[in-house]
């Protein structure tokens, strides 16, 4: 296999600057993320306070202390330092700023395996920050990588690598994983690695460079959503156990006592985080989510101990499949479908429930019976998650979603609410269907919620364009919330 290094078409700089002031503007575009790392990691800095904003013009006097300091950061830190600080602070939704740290690193003579290392985390991290939302849910292709990476690695050939062949392997196969006790059978993030040690220089090649931040990325995406698919099992189980009257559970398969109180396994689960904030491994990521796992069989046994006492049946915590494919919103095809669509939101949807009592669904109603209950009962600081029952529905609201409720104003918060409001009104008329047979209400709540996905995908795209990441990130994940929900509406 050839290992020299392949020459990037990296897109060139404009030539009517001088290349020390291209220079200059470069390290003015990485010096935030710079200064950041140094006080994360308690490092000297050795700038003044005011001299620690540059300025756009060139500094001849600092020109080469800034260089020759950026330069040593470079040698110091380790790719899941900058991991932890670009995923935990408002530097990486700066489209700037990455694409100047990739680029810095992407013409260095000589590249260390850590310089790889934080190109290919970079790499992915742009595409996160710039790929439009209607592809975040669906099988990206290279085709797609090479367009949102463009403007950091110039014009390149999507088609694919014959080396590359594992990755496509691997990629086919996570579209079959259920589970997070399936992927974690494999060793895919020891394979990934293997494949690009393997390559040496080849690695730098731009087609390379795509398929790699396309694999990246999408094994990234289904160990989130299968983790969260996990999360969302247990912490339903958790809320069943608190009202079956449970005080303790016993922990051991998750490290823990045979007596942990309920609220402190309430507080571990609603508080879990991501394992890819410090310096990860198959072996570390395989152990947070072994952890993970048997949390879940901890919640599992914990149900069939206290609702098989109380003669109830012990309901089975299903996690979502991450590989299934979304359903796709029609969009309108007249703003006068869009008006009556959206006039149906606020029609009154029957929920019957048991002994033939009728609770009246609509837009306004769902939102006070939302809003009652987060204020009656608030969410305790630090939980991720909290529960609240409309009609015959229980949903699962995210800190976020419940901010947009209880505290927050504005077009974002708004957008959040009818995001919720949304699915609690299919989940609700699936449940009155599931009892009685009449899917005339599911027929009202499906139409109206799909008038609404099409308005809230156009929501994320804009929250995208003004580099509102938060907003685009939490309305996203909301939105496909409400996308799983018709997705099992359809199933009925």
């Amino acid at each position: 296999m050839n290992k020299t290094i392949t020459a990037l078409n990296i897109p060139a700089p404009a030539r009517s600057e001088s290349p020390r002031q291209e220079q200059w503007k470069e390290a003015r575009s990485v010096f935030p993320i710079y200064l950041a790392l140094a006080k994360q990691l308690e490092m000297a800095i050795p700038f003044a306070q005011a001299k620690r904003n540059l300025p756009e013009q060139l500094d001849l006097e600092i020109f080469s202390q800034v260089h020759e300091w950026l330069d040593s950061m470079d040698q110091r830190v380790m790719v899941h330092e900058l991991r932890h600080l670009l995923q935990m602070t408002t530097l990486n939704a700066s489209e700037t700023g990455l694409r100047a740290l990739i680029q810095r690193h992407l013409r260095k003579t000589k590249k260390s395996n850590v310089d790889r290392d934080k190109i290919d985390f970079l790499l992915v991290q742009y595409f996160a920050l710039c790929a439009p939302a209607k592809i975040f849910h669906k099988q990206i292709e290279l085709g797609d990588v090479t367009q949102v990476m463009q403007p950091v690695l110039g014009d390149v050939n999507a088609d694919p690598l014959a080396w590359c062949a594992p990755l496509e392997q691997m990629i086919e196969a996570l579209r079959g994983f259920r589970g997070l006790r399936e992927i974690l059978k494999t060793n895919f993030i020891e394979q990934g690695h293997k494949v690009k040690e393997a390559a040496g220089g080849m690695f730098y090649d731009p087609p390379a460079l795509i398929a790699f931040v396309r694999f990246n990325f999408l094994m990234r995406r289904t160990l989130i959503e299968l983790m969260h698919a996990d999360l969302i099992a247990i912490r339903a189980g958790l809320g069943q156990l608190q009202s079956a009257g449970a005080h303790i559970i016993d922990c051991h398969h998750f490290g823990l006592s045979a007596t942990e109180p309920l609220p402190k396994i309430c507080a571990t689960a609603d508080e879990w985080k991501q394992p890819f904030q410090k310096e990860y491994t198959e072996r570390s990521v395989g152990q947070a989510f072994d952890k993970l796992l048997g949390l879940r069989t901890d919640v599992e046994q914990a149900l069939e101990k206290a609702l098989g006492k109380s003669g109830e049946s012990v309901p089975q915590l299903v996690a979502v499949p991450a590989g299934k494919p979304l359903p796709t919103a029609t969009k309108p095809a007249a703003e006068s479908t869009v008006s009556n669509a959206n006039a149906k939101a606020k029609e009154r949807l029957a929920t019957p429930r048991a002994g033939d009592a009728v609770v009246v669904l609509d837009f306004e109603t769902c939102v006070e019976q939302i809003w009652d209950q987060l204020i009656a009962t608030p969410p305790s600081r630090g939980r991720s998650m909290t529960t609240v029952k409309v009609g015959g529905a229980r949903i699962l609201l995210s800190s976020w979603e419940v901010t947009a409720f209880v505290s927050e104003g504005g077009p974002a918060a708004e957008d959040l609410r009818h995001a919720v409001v949304a699915r609690v009104l299919v989940t609700a008329a699936i449940e009155s269907a599931k009892e009685t047979g009449n899917a005339t209400s599911l027929d009202k709540a499906v139409n109206m919620a799909r008038v609404e996905v099409t308005r809230l995908q156009e929501r994320v795209d804009l929250a995208k364009q003004a580099k509102d990441t938060e907003a685009a990130v939490n309305l996203g994940i909301s939105t496909k919330r409400l996308l799983s929900a018709l997705d099992e509406a359809e199933k009925l």
